[in-house]
């Protein structure tokens, strides 16, 4: 055992600790927010262009929230923005411009070619930003021995890039994209590969993560503990399958093999 990860009165045997990206390290909305209004824009436009315009609301294309005026908001966290990864989220995007006739293969292609657009824009302002009072748990998940790993089901090569955008790169062994297993969340197979490349045991690894797929992968790969973490929910109902859920980080704190606490700063 390397440590103790303490949330109130519950203690949590801990040999790794495995993070979900968007959402868990990374504030969502800055990051994707930004993403889909660009991509939704170039949908909107191509669509118009032919008379036709999203099947349903803007709202249920991806699951965005907007305000009165039209501003985006938030987003729905049991929706396919949330949840989805890169496969899925193109084949959802790409049934929007085949209901306007467009054939399935050329529809694939320009939602493919309108992400690359959106996410060129996005290289010019980098929008990442990590979630408040993480860095100082990651420091003492660091001071403490505590391997690291990131399961995300974003491509590898693009969750490497907003790390890095972020800074956070260096805290983790290992990043495992949904491009690397079979199956992406909510099957396990993320979080089995993470620990076979921690060389630990699923058993003594916790997940932290935000959406409910994030917690189901942690169930079915049997892990010690499946955090889920609602900044903004005050009610989190969206995370029914997960063990333990916080709103802060301040609310965990790392305690080393040696009994000693690592103090957050």
């Amino acid at each position: 055992m390397l440590a103790l990860i303490t949330y109130q009165s519950q203690n949590i045997q801990c040999d790794a600790i495995l993070w979900d990206k968007d959402g868990t390290l990374l504030d969502f909305m800055q990051l994707w927010g930004s993403w889909a209004e660009l991509l939704l824009g170039h949908m909107e436009g191509y669509l118009q262009d032919r008379g036709h315009s999203f099947t349903g609301s803007r709202e249920k294309v991806m699951g965005t929230i907007y305000d009165a005026s039209g501003k985006l908001t938030g987003y729905d966290p049991r929706g396919p923005m949330a949840m989805a990864s890169v496969q899925e989220t193109t084949a959802v995007l790409a049934w929007q411009l085949y209901s306007a006739g467009v054939p399935w293969d050329e529809a694939i292609l320009q939602i493919t070619d309108f992400s690359r657009q959106a996410m060129e824009q996005m290289e010019q302002t980098r929008p990442v930003q990590p979630l408040p009072n993480l860095i100082p748990l990651l420091n003492s998940c660091r001071e403490a021995g505590l391997p690291l790993a990131v399961v995300t089901s974003d491509w590898t090569s693009e969750a490497l890039k907003h790390l890095r955008w972020s800074g956070l790169e260096t805290y983790f062994t290992e990043i495992i994209g949904s491009d690397l297993v079979t199956s992406g969340k909510p099957a396990p197979d993320m979080a089995l590969l993470a620990c076979q490349r921690l060389s630990v045991q699923p058993g003594h690894t916790i997940l932290i993560g935000d959406s409910n797929a994030d917690m189901q992968m942690g169930r079915q790969a049997e892990l010690a503990c499946c955090i889920g973490i609602a900044p903004t929910a005050e009610a989190p109902t969206h995370l029914p399958d997960a063990d333990i859920i916080i709103h802060d980080y301040r609310e965990l704190q790392i305690i080393t093999a040696d009994g000693s606490q690592s103090v957050q700063e």
